[in-house]
């Protein structure tokens, strides 16, 4: 229910900073089988940690855990933003909760970036990564299908010298 626009980084400060349930590497390795995998990243990540402390009824809790909530409060916001949508402070409101959401993301990633430089060649792939996004303009698609190979040889290496 603390999330607006994005529960992960929600999601990687209990399970990592307060709750110390995962390290930050094995937060960032679930999280990247989570991204390649169909489906929101969020359910992904929950299915993964609540199967892992607790076989399926773990995953089908933490899926519930992660939904129920979320899913009455938006019914309930639905409605009175039906209503009151017209208000110039409602929409302000909306505006300033997006740039709340946009910087816990932000914070999020530049955590798990922080992480990545404790083995400074992963951080060719976020070059490659910001090159082909940025300056390159290529889409989703050509960005994974170009960055991963690079990725999984580092991950490789990086796994072997543990």
């Amino acid at each position: 229910m603390s999330g607006f626009g994005g529960v992960l980084p929600w999601a990687r400060r209990t399970l990592v900073e307060r709750d110390k349930i995962l390290s930050s590497e094995e937060f960032s390795a679930i999280l990247g089988i989570c991204q390649i995998v169909p489906g929101p990243n969020i359910m992904n990540l929950a299915v993964c940690v609540g199967s892992r402390f607790a076989g399926a009824k773990g995953a089908i809790a933490s899926i519930l855990g992660l939904t129920i909530g979320p899913v009455l409060l938006v019914l309930v916001l639905a409605v009175l933003y039906d209503h009151y949508s017209y208000l110039e402070s409602v929409k302000g409101v909306l505006r300033g909760i997006s740039a709340v959401g946009v910087g816990l993301i932000a914070s999020t990633g530049l955590k798990m970036l922080r992480d990545e430089f404790q083995y400074p060649a992963m951080l060719l792939v976020v070059i490659v990564t910001i090159l082909c996004a940025s300056y390159f303009h290529l889409g989703l698609g050509w960005v994974v299908l170009i960055a991963s190979p690079l990725a999984l040889f580092l991950a490789w290496n990086k796994a072997h010298k543990v």
